[in-house]
């Protein structure tokens, strides 16, 4: 009798220990994880308050990348390219996809199957698959359909950036659809409220946090895509630009030239500090809706 309890207490010890030693290991490979993923984003937010050309060289804590950031006429227009494009493109991409799930999320079984499976296709196809793929329904359109005419322009890139983001839109907001009571719109309905409005007023707030990351991701997708703004760009609106430059293309175009103007260390610390910002604040919101969402069930 002794000896089994010995022996319980020897592998209820080994057992606690092995679960230490598992738990300290998958600590160190996030916090390695994590270290890998932030330390070159800490690096260039230390190197965009100097006027180094070379990063390993420090010449002194100074603000003027960010001064000179904002004189450069070329960049300013890329930047501003970008935050239309992103803006414009994510807000469409959010009332498409969202329209979209809510439709697929009260339709029929098997024609919700079916629109699940084509808008999972996107996501995992291979972006130049999508890039090559517009480009030939450009040329075509503008062969076959405006007569010869070249369309590519500010309004061909929107729309890549549109077709782009919208399946990562629509994934976003269809896990909060389905952890939704798929009742309470009915229940809506037959309390008095249009269709619009039970939509408006019920299903809306509960799926919000999913239209916010939608949202977010969309903008984020836009800010970094290269291969498509690179294949369905055109004339540009700003500064009479005859073709188009975003913040992607544009460093990109710099580094053909020779090295990268340190006055990008300086922006791409701005976009990062406002994606930051947009997690930081789309978390919040989370927080909130899951809290007074809890308080409902309790009640």
């Amino acid at each position: 009798m002794v000896k089994e309890i010995d022996m319980s207490l020897i592998n209820e010890k080994k057992a606690r220990k092995k679960a230490i030693i598992n738990k300290t290991i998958g600590l160190s490979i996030i916090w390695l994880a994590l270290l890998l993923m932030y330390v070159p984003i800490l690096v260039l937010i230390a190197y965009s308050f100097t006027t180094a050309t070379n990063v390993g060289t420090w010449t002194g804590f100074s603000f003027d990348l960010y001064s000179a950031l904002f004189k450069d006429k070329e960049i300013m227009t890329a930047l501003g390219n970008t935050i239309i494009i992103a803006a414009v493109s994510a807000l469409i991409s959010v009332i498409l996809g969202t329209c979209g799930a809510i439709g697929v999320f009260y339709s029929k079984k098997k024609t919700r199957a079916v629109i699940e499976t084509v808008t999972q296709i996107p996501v995992v196809n291979a972006e130049i698959v999508i890039a090559l793929s517009l480009t030939v329904m450009f040329v075509f359109a503008g062969t076959y359909i405006f007569m010869g005419k070249n369309i590519f322009s500010f309004w061909t890139l929107l729309l890549g950036h549109i077709i782009l983001s919208l399946p990562f839109v629509y994934l976003s907001v269809k896990p909060k659809l389905l952890q939704m009571d798929p009742h309470i719109y009915e229940a809506a309905l037959d309390l008095g409220c249009t269709q619009n409005r039970a939509i408006w007023k019920v299903v809306i707030p509960e799926i919000l946090p999913g239209i916010l990351s939608g949202t977010l991701l969309a903008v984020t997708l836009s800010l970094d895509d290269f291969i498509v703004t690179a294949f369905t760009r055109g004339a540009g609106l700003l500064s009479g630009e005859k073709t188009i430059d975003t913040l992607s293309t544009l460093v990109q175009a710099k580094i053909k030239k020779g090295p990268v103007p340190p006055e990008m260390r300086a922006l791409t610390t701005i976009i990062f500090l406002v994606v930051l910002a947009c997690v930081i604040a789309i978390t919040i919101v989370n927080n909130v809706n899951s809290r007074k969402k809890k308080g409902r069930e309790r009640l």
